[in-house]
C-alpha cells in the first residue's frame, strides 16, 4: 500500500461520507493488503490490543469548508503540533490518561494525514511520523520529559504532553523561526496580504518541506481529480 493509494482512499472517503462535516478525526486500519477507515469509537470498543491497535497505521484529521484561511491550506501541518506529539508517544508505547487515541499503544502507526478544503480545492498531506519526529527532535525531548516511565507504567498525563509540545515548538527549525513565529509569518503573507514577506515565506516553506517531508496531493472538488498548484 503506497502513499498515493492511501491519499486516494482518504479523498474518496471524504468525498462520499464526510464532506458535510466541519471536522473529522479517523484512523487508517490495515487489513492484509487493504485499508479501511475507522472512527475513534472503534479503538475504545476494542477489548483486546491486537484487535485493532496493532493494525492502525495512520491517523487522519480532515477539515471542511469552515476554515477560510489559505494559510491552513498551504501549510496544513502547522496546525497540528499537539496531534503529532500525541501520536508519537502512542507509537512509543505510551497511553494518555484520557485515552484520546484508545486504551492501547499504537506501535505500527506510520502516517499522519491532514486534509484541508479551501474554496474548490482539497489539499491532503501525508507525513511519515518517524521522519517528522526525528526532524523535530522528539525522541530526545520525550526521553528527557518521561525518563524511565515505561519501567513503572505507560500512562501519561496531558500536562506532560504540553511540556513536550512547548519544547518542540520553541525550537527555531523554520528558517530561524520557532513553530508559532513561522506560522504567524505565513499567515501575515497569505491572509494578511503582507507581500513584503515573500522572501521569508519562501525560506519557511523550504524548511517546512525539510522538516515534514509531506506527500501532498491537491484535488479539484468539482472533478475530484488531482491538480497542479
Amino acid at each position: 500500500m503506497d502513499e498515493y493509494q492511501i491519499v486516494e482512499r482518504v479523498k474518496d472517503w471524504f468525498r462520499q461520507e464526510h464532506r458535510r462535516w466541519n471536522y473529522v478525526r479517523y484512523y487508517v486500519l490495515l487489513n492484509g493488503n487493504r485499508i479501511s477507515i475507522v472512527p475513534p469509537l472503534s479503538l475504545y470498543e476494542s477489548n483486546k490490543q491486537d484487535q485493532i491497535s496493532d493494525r492502525i497505521i495512520g491517523s487522519i484529521y480532515l477539515f471542511g469548508m469552515t476554515v477560510e484561511q489559505i494559510t491552513s491550506f498551504e501549510f496544513p501541518m502547522f496546525g497540528n503540533s499537539m496531534e503529532i506529539v500525541e501520536l508519537y508517544v502512542y507509537k512509543r508505547g505510551y497511553v494518555l490518561v484520557d485515552q484520546l487515541h484508545g486504551r492501547y499503544p499504537l506501535p505500527n502507526l506510520k502516517y499522519f494525514i491532514r486534509g484541508e478544503e479551501y474554496e474548490n480545492r482539497l489539499a491532503i498531506e501525508l507525513v511519515n511520523l518517524d521522519v517528522v519526529a526525528n526532524n523535530l527532535n522528539l525522541p530526545k525531548i520525550v526521553s528527557s520529559v518521561f525518563g524511565p516511565k515505561l519501567l513503572s507504567g505507560n500512562e501519561i498525563k496531558r500536562d506532560e504532553l504540553y511540556t513536550i509540545n512547548d519544547q518542540m515548538i520553541s525550537q527555531k527549525l523554520f528558517a530561524g523561526h520557532t513553530w508559532d513565529d513561522a506560522m504567524l509569518i505565513v499567515y501575515r503573507y497569505f491572509d494578511g496580504k503582507e507581500r513584503e514577506l515573500s522572501k521569508e515565506v519562501l525560506n519557511i516553506s523550504q524548511a517546512y518541506q525539510r522538516v515534514f517531508r509531506p506527500y501532498r496531493v491537491v484535488y479539484n472538488t468539482k472533478t475530484w481529480q488531482p491538480v497542479l498548484m
